[in-house]
Protein backbone atom coordinates (compact mmCIF):
# COMPACT_ATOMS: atom_id res chain seq x y z
CA UNK A 1 0.00 0.00 0.00
CA UNK A 2 3.06 2.41 -0.03
CA UNK A 3 1.86 4.31 -3.06
CA UNK A 4 -1.68 4.22 -1.41
CA UNK A 5 -2.68 8.28 -0.26
CA UNK A 6 -2.19 9.14 2.59
CA UNK A 7 -4.35 10.32 5.21
CA UNK A 8 -4.69 11.70 9.13
CA UNK A 9 -6.95 10.72 11.08
CA UNK A 10 -8.21 13.14 13.69
CA UNK A 11 -9.87 11.45 16.93
CA UNK A 12 -10.95 12.51 20.64
CA UNK A 13 -13.33 9.49 21.58
CA UNK A 14 -13.12 5.12 21.29
CA UNK A 15 -11.71 5.17 18.39
CA UNK A 16 -14.39 2.44 16.77
CA UNK A 17 -13.93 4.38 13.17
CA UNK A 18 -10.01 4.76 13.33
CA UNK A 19 -10.82 0.79 14.25
CA UNK A 20 -13.11 0.38 11.09
CA UNK A 21 -10.70 2.45 8.59
CA UNK A 22 -8.08 0.29 9.74
CA UNK A 23 -9.72 -3.04 8.96
CA UNK A 24 -10.96 -1.86 5.73
CA UNK A 25 -7.29 -0.63 4.96
CA UNK A 26 -6.20 -4.02 5.98
CA UNK A 27 -8.68 -5.80 3.80
CA UNK A 28 -7.89 -3.97 0.89
CA UNK A 29 -11.06 -2.51 0.77
CA UNK A 30 -10.26 0.88 1.32
CA UNK A 31 -7.11 1.88 -0.60
CA UNK A 32 -5.45 4.56 1.86
CA UNK A 33 -2.60 4.57 4.58
CA UNK A 34 -2.87 6.13 7.96
CA UNK A 35 0.40 8.06 9.02
CA UNK A 36 -0.64 9.80 11.72
CA UNK A 37 -3.41 9.76 14.47
CA UNK A 38 -4.39 13.13 16.23
CA UNK A 39 -6.27 13.58 19.17
CA UNK A 40 -7.40 16.72 21.60
CA UNK A 41 -7.16 14.26 24.65
CA UNK A 42 -4.45 12.12 25.75
CA UNK A 43 -7.26 9.98 27.71
CA UNK A 44 -9.06 8.87 23.91
CA UNK A 45 -8.96 5.18 23.64
CA UNK A 46 -8.70 5.86 19.87
CA UNK A 47 -4.45 6.14 20.79
CA UNK A 48 -4.84 3.00 22.39
CA UNK A 49 -6.14 1.49 19.27
CA UNK A 50 -3.96 3.55 16.95
CA UNK A 51 -1.04 2.05 19.25
CA UNK A 52 -1.56 -1.41 18.73
CA UNK A 53 -1.58 -1.34 15.42
CA UNK A 54 1.91 0.12 15.31
CA UNK A 55 0.17 3.94 13.77
CA UNK A 56 1.45 7.18 14.48
CA UNK A 57 0.02 9.41 17.10
CA UNK A 58 0.27 12.93 18.61
CA UNK A 59 -1.90 14.91 21.28
CA UNK A 60 -2.75 18.58 20.72
CA UNK A 61 -3.61 20.93 23.31
CA UNK A 62 -5.19 18.30 25.70
CA UNK A 63 -5.43 20.92 28.19
CA UNK A 64 -7.32 23.28 25.20
CA UNK A 65 -4.39 26.20 26.33
CA UNK A 66 -4.42 27.74 23.02
CA UNK A 67 -7.65 29.74 21.39
CA UNK A 68 -9.07 27.59 17.93
CA UNK A 69 -6.54 29.41 15.08
CA UNK A 70 -3.51 28.16 17.15
CA UNK A 71 -4.94 24.69 18.13
CA UNK A 72 -5.82 24.55 14.35
CA UNK A 73 -2.19 25.31 12.84
CA UNK A 74 -0.60 23.30 15.05
CA UNK A 75 -2.72 20.48 13.93
CA UNK A 76 -2.13 21.04 10.25
CA UNK A 77 1.57 21.52 10.80
CA UNK A 78 1.45 18.03 12.16
CA UNK A 79 -0.58 16.79 9.33
CA UNK A 80 2.13 18.48 6.59
CA UNK A 81 4.52 16.96 8.88
CA UNK A 82 3.03 13.48 8.22
CA UNK A 83 3.17 13.77 4.82
CA UNK A 84 -1.05 13.30 4.97
CA UNK A 85 -2.96 14.36 1.97
CA UNK A 86 -6.16 14.53 3.51
CA UNK A 87 -7.37 14.53 7.30
CA UNK A 88 -9.96 12.92 8.43
CA UNK A 89 -12.27 13.94 11.70
CA UNK A 90 -13.60 10.39 13.01
CA UNK A 91 -15.40 11.60 16.01
CA UNK A 92 -13.46 14.70 17.07
CA UNK A 93 -14.52 17.10 18.86
CA UNK A 94 -13.24 20.14 18.65
CA UNK A 95 -13.76 23.37 16.34
CA UNK A 96 -10.86 23.23 13.66
CA UNK A 97 -10.22 26.75 11.74
CA UNK A 98 -9.25 25.50 8.19
CA UNK A 99 -5.86 27.01 6.29
CA UNK A 100 -6.31 28.12 2.41
CA UNK A 101 -4.10 24.89 1.66
CA UNK A 102 -6.26 22.10 3.67
CA UNK A 103 -9.65 23.46 1.97
CA UNK A 104 -11.54 20.75 0.44
CA UNK A 105 -8.63 17.96 2.29
CA UNK A 106 -10.76 17.85 5.52
CA UNK A 107 -13.40 15.53 5.86
CA UNK A 108 -16.24 14.66 8.99
CA UNK A 109 -18.48 12.21 9.78
CA UNK A 110 -21.53 13.08 11.37
CA UNK A 111 -24.37 11.09 13.20
CA UNK A 112 -27.27 12.63 10.98
CA UNK A 113 -28.39 13.73 7.88
CA UNK A 114 -27.14 17.09 7.76
CA UNK A 115 -28.58 20.08 7.63
CA UNK A 116 -30.62 18.35 10.36
CA UNK A 117 -29.62 17.94 13.53
CA UNK A 118 -25.74 19.83 12.95
CA UNK A 119 -24.05 22.20 14.73
CA UNK A 120 -22.27 23.11 18.00
CA UNK A 121 -23.64 20.52 20.78
CA UNK A 122 -24.78 18.11 18.60
CA UNK A 123 -22.83 14.94 18.27
CA UNK A 124 -22.59 11.08 19.46
CA UNK A 125 -25.89 10.32 21.76
CA UNK A 126 -27.07 14.09 21.57
CA UNK A 127 -27.87 13.94 17.78
CA UNK A 128 -29.52 10.60 18.04
CA UNK A 129 -31.80 11.62 21.52
CA UNK A 130 -32.85 14.69 19.17
CA UNK A 131 -33.97 12.63 16.06
CA UNK A 132 -35.87 10.09 18.44
CA UNK A 133 -37.53 13.38 20.55
CA UNK A 134 -38.71 15.20 17.00
CA UNK A 135 -40.62 11.52 15.81
CA UNK A 136 -38.55 11.46 12.70
CA UNK A 137 -38.77 8.31 10.42
CA UNK A 138 -35.29 8.79 9.04
CA UNK A 139 -31.50 9.16 10.13
CA UNK A 140 -28.47 8.13 8.91
CA UNK A 141 -25.20 9.65 8.82
CA UNK A 142 -23.45 12.50 6.23
CA UNK A 143 -19.91 12.79 5.46
CA UNK A 144 -18.95 16.49 4.57
CA UNK A 145 -15.95 18.78 4.06
CA UNK A 146 -15.20 21.17 6.83
CA UNK A 147 -15.25 23.97 7.17
CA UNK A 148 -14.76 27.18 9.86
CA UNK A 149 -18.17 26.51 11.14
CA UNK A 150 -19.52 23.28 12.74
CA UNK A 151 -21.33 20.44 10.41
CA UNK A 152 -21.64 23.12 7.40
CA UNK A 153 -19.13 22.20 4.93
CA UNK A 154 -19.99 20.36 1.17
CA UNK A 155 -21.97 17.39 1.46
CA UNK A 156 -19.38 14.25 -0.17
CA UNK A 157 -22.07 11.61 1.10
CA UNK A 158 -25.06 10.42 3.31
CA UNK A 159 -26.50 7.08 4.29
CA UNK A 160 -30.46 7.10 4.90
CA UNK A 161 -31.23 4.61 8.00
CA UNK A 162 -34.74 4.09 9.04
CA UNK A 163 -35.98 4.50 12.72
CA UNK A 164 -37.73 2.22 13.93
CA UNK A 165 -40.44 1.68 16.40
CA UNK A 166 -39.34 1.28 20.11
CA UNK A 167 -35.83 2.90 19.18
CA UNK A 168 -34.30 3.93 22.07
CA UNK A 169 -31.15 5.88 21.79
CA UNK A 170 -28.88 3.41 21.76
CA UNK A 171 -30.72 1.13 19.25
CA UNK A 172 -30.51 3.91 16.47
CA UNK A 173 -26.72 4.93 17.65
CA UNK A 174 -25.65 1.25 16.45
CA UNK A 175 -27.40 1.13 13.05
CA UNK A 176 -26.17 4.72 12.02
CA UNK A 177 -22.84 3.45 13.09
CA UNK A 178 -23.14 0.34 11.25
CA UNK A 179 -23.80 3.41 8.34
CA UNK A 180 -20.69 4.73 9.13
CA UNK A 181 -18.50 2.47 8.75
CA UNK A 182 -19.59 2.13 5.19
CA UNK A 183 -19.73 5.86 4.64
CA UNK A 184 -16.66 7.46 5.90
CA UNK A 185 -14.54 4.47 3.51
CA UNK A 186 -16.79 4.91 0.46
CA UNK A 187 -16.49 8.75 0.95
CA UNK A 188 -12.46 8.73 1.15
CA UNK A 189 -12.76 6.82 -1.52
CA UNK A 190 -14.61 9.27 -3.62
CA UNK A 191 -12.31 12.10 -2.48
CA UNK A 192 -9.17 10.79 -3.87
CA UNK A 193 -11.06 9.45 -6.90
CA UNK A 194 -11.97 12.99 -7.55
CA UNK A 195 -8.92 14.20 -7.48
CA UNK A 196 -7.50 12.20 -10.02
Amino acid sequence: MNGAPAIAVLVSGSGRSLENLCERIERGRLRARIVLVISNRTEAYALERARRRGLSTRVIDAERALDPQAFSAQVFAACEASGAELAVCAGFLRLLVIPSEWQGRVLNIHPSLLPAFGGKGFYGDKVHAAVLARGCQYSGCTVHYVTNEYDAGPILLQRVVAVERGDDVHALAARVFEAECEALPEAITRHFAARG
